[in-house]
């Protein structure tokens, strides 16, 4: 087999079927494997009308259960991740496995294309061609979706999608691959089609859910930087590369725990002494003005006088 797609779902019966779909019809050998995670939404019932996917059921661990799961079992040379939500573009399969082949590569990127539910492009975000590949996946520039990206099922084997890490483990999963110095080709179009859609996330963004996300995100930094330390690879271009995304992840935090916040503030201070906490919005210049604790007290004032 050339390439497998995995495809774990969740109650995504609405949008399933053009997922699948999208990877049908390739010139290269390509099978598509779904992983039902428990759903209660007929999903299973209608994997078994599909005689071209390979289903595999399981009670609703999360993705990172049923992703490795089907990793377990695929047989392609390369590898996709496809969220069940979206879809890959009109012959990227195909274009991406000869590039690889072609190229002898780890990883073949690409860019990708938000989408309306009805295919509308909403928004074109290419591949920007970078000269440290670490550095962009930390945040030095945009590192696309790792949905547009297709893996040498070899070269990723040892890289498990992280059940510790749920929220965020595709951005693990990308940083670590980054970090085993792939060979990496670019897909010059679009290969993944994002869908932009009125469902809810499997993502929380409220309460415990939002809580449990960020501070997955931050040990996902703290992980990768001891990582990068122990290499002699934390140079000053990649500490600055993630800079950005460490201070959004502070204000983020702060709204729960300003102590939590003022200490990921200190390690960025560690990291780099030069750091200087951006003027880019309102709330940035308050937080650089009064500090993490007067300004998030400052901040809650407002939301409860409506402000």
């Amino acid at each position: 087999m050339d390439v497998s797609v995995i495809i774990p779902a969740y109650n995504r019966l609405w949008a399933l079927p053009k997922a699948v779909e999208s990877c049908r019809g390739t010139l290269c050998k390509t099978e598509i494997i779904v992983i039902d995670d428990g759903s209660t939404d007929g999903t299973w019932d209608w994997l078994q009308t599909q005689s071209d996917i390979i289903a595999i059921k399981q009670p609703n661990w999360g993705k990172c259960w049923a992703v490795n799961k089907a990793f377990a079992k695929c047989t392609g040379k390369y590898v996709k991740f496809l969220d069940s939500d979206d879809s890959i573009a009109p012959g990227a399969i195909d274009e991406q496995f000869e590039l690889a082949e072609a190229d002898n590569s780890d990883i073949v990127v690409s860019g990708y294309q938000v989408v309306d539910e009805n295919q509308h492009t909403l928004r074109q975000q290419p591949w920007i061609v970078c000269d440290d590949y670490i550095a962009q996946q930390l945040g030095e520039c945009d590192s696309s979706h790792y949905s547009a990206y297709l893996f040498k099922r070899s070269f990723i084997a040892n890289v498990p999608h992280r059940p510790d890490f749920a929220y965020r483990d595709d951005r693990l999963f990308v940083l670590e691959t980054a970090l085993k110095l792939p060979k990496v080709s670019i897909h010059a179009g679009f290969a993944l089609l994002h869908t932009s859609h009125s469902q809810p996330k499997m993502q929380g963004t409220n309460g415990l859910q939002r809580i449990t996300q960020n501070y997955q995100h931050l040990k996902i930094y703290e992980k990768i930087f001891n990582l990068l330390a122990q290499q002699n690879q934390l140079t000053p271009r990649r500490i600055k590369a993630a800079e950005s995304t460490l201070w959004n992840l502070c204000k983020w935090i702060a709204s729960d725990d300003a102590k939590e916040a003022e200490k990921l503030l200190k390690w960025i201070y560690e990291l780099d002494p030069e750091f200087k906490i951006p003027s880019h919005t309102m709330v940035d210049r308050i937080y650089k003005t009064l500090g993490i604790s007067l300004a998030q007290k400052f901040v809650q004032v407002k939301k409860g006088l409506g402000l």
